[in-house]
């Protein structure tokens, strides 16, 4: 590594000034210290997020869940109230990385970073989420701007994610072995005004699919979503999987997650 300086601030004030003034948001560090080991990044300053108590916990809100961005994957998987009322991000969580990864990981974390492959991003775009930050509030349908790329402004911080409970939903990940993340991810949700689907793993960015909503809002079976064509042409192709082998796990993956939230 190369020198930098580290602050542990209390106080979310506190961080968001340390932000603004440009230091780099240190959260669960799952993706940022592997990084800085490989020289890919150079922060001169980090901002500890992890004394902050008020961006941790989980909370019901009416028909939500208010999650703080710096709550753990493990303990999103390990919440009773959560497992009862909406199991398939408990689900979800619970099958991210391996148990350190689980450990350290946070919810907030994983979403700013918007690695194309990862898990939760897929649950924030499928549920309709509403992203809480120090200066706004902001729906998921504008909050993915491709690889790697959000709707944050710098020195902006997620303080929590809102998460609206469904009728029904799941989700369906084929994981890369070696890595863990997402080949193909498909977080399926069905709504009194219609069905969201989320694909992650497949393209340069979590993206929603409009031909596998439309024919689930008609018909929340897996006939209908495997009558859907997933079209290859603009999913990745690479040392893993071609396009056209993402596009159909993409149909199979979501004829499995129907039948998994009817279950």
């Amino acid at each position: 590594m190369y020198a930098f300086t580290l602050e542990r601030p209390a106080t979310l004030a506190d961080a968001a000034k340390l932000a603004a003034a440009g230091a780099k948001p240190l959260a669960g560090g799952q993706t940022l210290l592997a990084s800085m080991k490989m020289r890919l990044s150079s922060p001169e300053q980090l901002v500890d997020l992890s004394g902050i108590k008020e961006l941790s916990g989980i909370r019901r809100e009416g028909n939500a869940f208010v999650i703080g961005a710096m709550t753990r994957h493990a303990d999103v998987a390990d919440n009773a109230e959560l497992k009862a009322a909406l199991p398939a991000l408990a689900d979800m969580a619970a099958h991210i990385g391996d148990r350190q990864v689980r450990a350290m990981g946070t919810l907030g974390g994983s979403v700013a970073n918007n690695d194309p492959a990862a898990c939760y991003p897929s649950a924030v775009l499928g549920l309709g989420a509403t992203l809480h930050t120090t200066a706004r509030q902001i729906a998921a349908d504008d909050f993915f701007l491709g690889m790697f790329a959000t709707a944050l402004n710098e020195g902006e911080l997620i303080t929590a994610i809102s998460f609206p409970i469904p009728k029904r939903a799941a989700y369906m990940k084929f994981k890369q072995p070696a890595s863990r993340f997402a080949l193909v991810g498909v977080f399926i949700a069905q709504f009194d005004a219609g069905v969201r689907v989320a694909i992650t793993g497949a393209a340069n960015g979590v993206f929603r699919h409009q031909a596998l909503e439309d024919a689930l809002s008609k018909s929340f079976t897996p006939e209908a979503a495997a009558a859907v064509t997933i079209d290859a042409a603009d999913l990745n192709s690479d040392i893993h999987a071609t396009a056209a082998y993402r596009a159909n796990l993409i149909s199979v993956q979501a004829q499995r997650g129907v039948a998994k939230a009817l279950a």
